[in-house]
């Protein structure tokens, strides 16, 4: 258990979050949310005692063990990924030096064989003869081989190095894990396998994510920062979402039967907690949300942009033809005799690991870049807008502000058209004016989606396009791209995303060959376990 009382965080006068008075309890997982720099990490940091808060204080269980998902990639590179993993559980690993220590003397004492004695017994106590297996169990888990562990950390792979890290969290049964992004860098059948462990784990777990499928799936209770406070919530990220939704329409309506709204909304909690395929979660986490009554719903004030796709023209039946395209990349073939056709209302979801092949092939529709061997043909009625995934070239040596960087994709740049287009997307006031060098990785990104937006295009290409933007805006470019009635084509690692946009899913192999299926993408992972 974790006691939370009266929490305040203040940086140079400026006050993140105040009277924050929360009970974190075993047996449920704790999604934190709220939009970029409201306080979610500084509040994960406070709870791991990292950081110290302004007032109050947070509580842990007598003899309760804290373990604490770490950011520094590069923290343990003198250790073996063994001793790593086995550092999660500090006073095991503070014994078995000891031990080792002991062991090793010249002169070892009958002191120090009670010493050891000791320690033997504390060592066995905290599962120390396991700890090897419980290791390889875990490694193996999140799909890494068990010679892995015998490796320096400073010799693996930053993907490596996050699932180590991961390992390292998980390692020891601790009472309460804290999670700081724990999908981020990993593949599905990792996360899959993240998802059952944390769904079997009797202690607590609190985690912040913009990993919405996770959030649904893992979640008992949201938590969400917003506007100076911190409230928690029963229910998964959806029901967290859709409720909020509700709320906000009742409040904007509020001239009609307010009897008629509570009962609408008492009827999508009934509804809401009866579905047991929503997740799989446990029935006896989903029965929490038996006991909600109306007061506790959330009314965020939290605000999402508008991101909506039109066409100038529907596209004609010739959309797209691939026809054997290869590339080799710094002596790797990361394309191999790729050949397809893009048909009418296909939304093609480029998934797995291959990120430098997706990019590779976006870049080559896109005229960036020449295959070694191939051909494509756009059809003479599509237009194409793209969102690449590295957007630097377009900010980092560029000084104007927002308004004239927009004024370059259109030709109506009044400014009462161009500050409501802005607005639009969260940017209002003098932020309009700001250089454009100087605006943050989330909205660079919802500024690149303005830009497609102004093209009128009837096909879409995004590579990783959810990068570095917070759930509000992830849902509102899901949305919109839903509603998108042209063809896409996209590259992205989140689950959630994939699922409610795709109808069709491709997948470049380490060999450069493609698995190409017409279908959803949990019937694809169903299929191939990706």
């Amino acid at each position: 258990m974790v006691n939370v009382t009266n929490i305040s965080i203040n940086f140079s006068g400026t006050t993140l979050f105040k009277d924050v008075n929360l009970k974190f309890t075993s047996g449920n997982c704790y999604g934190i949310i709220g939009a970029n720099g409201a306080g979610k990490s500084t509040f994960l940091r406070i709870l791991s005692g990292e950081l110290e808060p302004t007032t109050g204080e947070v509580s842990v269980g007598k003899g309760m063990r804290m373990s604490v998902l770490k950011q520094d990639h590069f923290a343990f590179d003198d250790f073996t990924v063994l001793d790593t993993i086995i550092q999660g559980n500090p006073r095991l690993y503070e014994i078995m030096k000891e031990k080792d220590a002991l062991y090793a003397k010249e002169d070892f004492s009958d002191e120090d064989g009670i010493k050891a004695s000791e320690l033997e017994g504390e060592f066995a106590e905290l599962d120390g003869w396991e700890a090897e297996s419980d290791a390889s169990r875990l490694v193996q888990g999140l799909g890494l081989g068990t010679d892995i562990l015998y490796n320096q950390m400073s010799s693996i792979t930053e993907k490596e190095k996050v699932k180590v890290l991961i390992a390292q969290a998980l390692f020891g049964n601790p009472d309460i894990i804290l999670l700081d992004e724990p999908t981020n860098g990993l593949d599905i059948l990792a996360i899959n396998w993240l998802e059952d462990f944390l769904l079997e784990y009797e202690g607590t777990t609190i985690i912040v994510s913009h990993d919405r499928h996770f959030l649904n799936t893992v979640c008992t209770n949201i938590v969400d920062v917003d506007y100076g406070k911190i409230k928690m919530y029963v229910g998964n990220y959806e029901f967290w979402y859709e409720s909020s939704q509700l709320i906000q329409r009742m409040i904007k309506e509020q001239n009609k039967k307010s009897e008629d709204k509570i009962k609408e909304l008492q009827n999508f909690i009934q509804r809401f907690s009866a579905n047991k395929s929503k997740s799989k979660q446990a029935t006896s986490r989903r029965k929490l949300l038996d006991k909600i009554s109306v007061e506790e719903m959330p009314a965020s004030s939290r605000r999402y942009p508008f991101v909506g796709f039109k066409m100038d023209r529907e596209p004609g039946k010739e959309l797209l033809t691939v026809e054997g395209i290869s590339k080799t990349i710094d002596g790797v073939k990361v394309l191999n005799n790729i050949s397809f056709r893009v048909n009418k209302d296909d939304k093609i979801a480029f998934v797995g690991e291959n990120e430098i092949a997706n990019t590779t092939f976006f870049k080559i529709l896109m005229g960036e870049l020449e295959p070694d061997e191939g051909t494509f043909k756009w059809g003479v009625s599509t237009s194409q807008s793209y969102f690449p995934r590295d957007n630097s070239e377009y900010f980092n040596d560029c000084d104007l502000d927002l308004v004239k960087w927009l004024g370059q994709y259109t030709e109506e740049t009044t400014e009462t058209f161009m500050r409501g287009f802005l607005g639009r997307m969260l940017f209002s006031g003098d932020d309009v004016f700001k250089e454009v060098k100087v605006l943050s990785g989330g909205e660079k990104v919802r500024c690149m989606l303005s830009r497609m937006m102004l093209y009128g295009a009837n096909v879409l290409v995004l590579d990783q396009p959810t990068n570095h933007l917070d759930l509000e805006s992830i849902t509102a470019l899901n949305n919109g791209l839903i509603d998108f009635k042209g063809i896409i084509l996209f590259a992205s690692h989140d689950h959630e995303f994939i699922q409610t946009i795709a109808n069709r899913i491709m997948e470049i192999q380490e060999d450069g060959t493609i698995i190409d299926r017409s279908c959803t993408y949990d019937e694809f992972v169903e299929q191939y376990g990706k």
